[in-house]
């Protein structure tokens, strides 16, 4: 799924700053969202026409001057749209090379406009900081795993369960695995997203800065419509993600698996084709069956951590990995005073890293492999830890 390229990351997890195509994606959806309604349009209708309020007045000046100043920046906006329209040319020809049918082609870019929110959006998501300071994972967690997400992902895993077990039969990726990130994603299917996809990818793809992987997966979008997925359908994040798992197009052309036999994975819609495509891609990560993604450990006082220090540098997410210790099988840790919290640690044979979120003398993690393959699904420390905590919530 890495693309190979390298972005910043949003507000979900500070430590995450450099992460791969599709995290980057997928870590701008929920501050994004905040931003989908317009507050604007409407707003001149819905002003009095009568009376002579003080209020009413001002709030007439300051409509008025927005207006001016969008009239202002009229020769800009029709020169970027221009070039919009140039671009868009060069990428019909690239998209027909590609394979999309002439078809597609004629239905689509025509109606295709630049979507400078959008590209304003992607201009704001902050950068790294000069601050090494890592703030506290609980508040992260206490908005994530909250009470009223669990309880509806215990509804949905008891409303689904003979899907999930026949998924967890085929895959071997745990039920609650699989009802996590679609909690964490979409909350269940609660909010995927409003922005059209394809013009949402074209104008990132225009404004240059990515322009190798929006292009991509503008291209990818076409293909989902070869395909027989239909231009309402195609709505998400202004960064490109959509459906109930939020899946970049190229992600949905590879790893969608329809779950309930209709010969379409419809990840939108069907709870049975999400979960298959969400098992399907924990599959591709990586997913070791039988192994839990970690468990929660107290550390002794005593322990030397420099004994334990990671010295590997990560080439993809490194302020994520540098958190974690160097590998040590369960055994190891057992040696060195680690004992688990409640849960049973996996056999002495397992290798696994500890994590200390909050930093000594606060809850910590030991974590297998399997907590990489969630990292792949959006590498943050908080996401993933999140998502392995309502999953335990979940399945209780």
């Amino acid at each position: 799924m890495a693309s190979g390229i390298v972005f910043r990351a949003a507000k979900a997890d500070p430590s995450a700053v450099q992460v791969s195509a599709a995290t980057y994606v997928r870590s701008c959806v929920r501050w994004a969202r905040r931003c989908e309604v317009p507050i604007v349009a409407g707003l001149w209708q819905s002003l009095p026409m009568g009376g002579t309020s003080t209020a009413t007045a001002r709030l007439r000046r300051i409509v008025i001057g927005f207006g001016a100043v969008l009239a202002g920046s009229g020769p800009a906006l029709a020169q970027d749209d221009a070039g919009f329209q140039a671009y868009m040319t060069t990428l019909r020809q690239q998209a027909l090379a590609d394979g999309v049918s002439r078809r597609t082609a004629d239905a689509v870019f025509p109606g295709l406009t630049l979507n400078q929110r959008v590209i304003d959006l992607d201009r704001q998501q902050p950068g790294a900081t000069s601050s090494s300071a890592i703030p506290a994972f609980a508040p992260y967690r206490a908005q994530h795993v909250d009470a009223a997400r669990i309880a509806r992902g215990r509804q949905t895993y008891q409303a689904q369960r003979s899907r999930l077990q026949r998924i967890e039969q085929t895959t071997g990726v745990p039920e609650s695995i699989m009802v996590a990130i679609w909690g964490h994603e979409t909350n269940y299917g609660s909010y995927t997203g409003n922005f059209d996809l394809l013009r949402s990818l074209a104008s990132l793809a225009y404004e240059g800065r990515r322009r190798s992987l929006f292009a991509g997966e503008f291209i990818a979008g076409l293909k989902m419509l070869d395909r027989g997925v239909t231009r309402d359908q195609l709505k998400g994040s202004w960064a490109g993600a959509t459906g109930n798992p939020q899946f970049l197009p190229s992600i949905y052309l590879r790893l969608a698996r329809d779950g309930d036999g209709d010969g379409r994975a419809d990840i939108w819609n069907s709870p049975a084709d999400t979960l298959a495509s969400i098992g399907n891609y924990f599959v591709d990560a990586g997913w070791r069956a039988g192994q839990p993604w970690g468990v929660a450990v107290n550390v002794p006082a005593g322990l030397d951590r420099s004994q334990v220090r990671n010295r590997l540098v990560s080439p993809r997410c490194p302020r994520v990995f540098e958190r974690h210790s160097g590998w040590r099988t369960i055994a190891e840790w057992r040696a060195l005073g680690i004992s688990s919290q409640g849960r049973s640690l996996p056999a002495d044979s397992v290798m696994a890293t500890l994590l200390e979120p909050d930093g000594q003398g606060a809850t910590a993690y030991l974590l297998t492999s399997n907590y990489r393959v969630i990292l792949d699904y959006n590498c943050s420390n908080f996401y993933a830890l999140s998502v392995g905590l309502l999953a335990d919530a979940v399945e209780r």
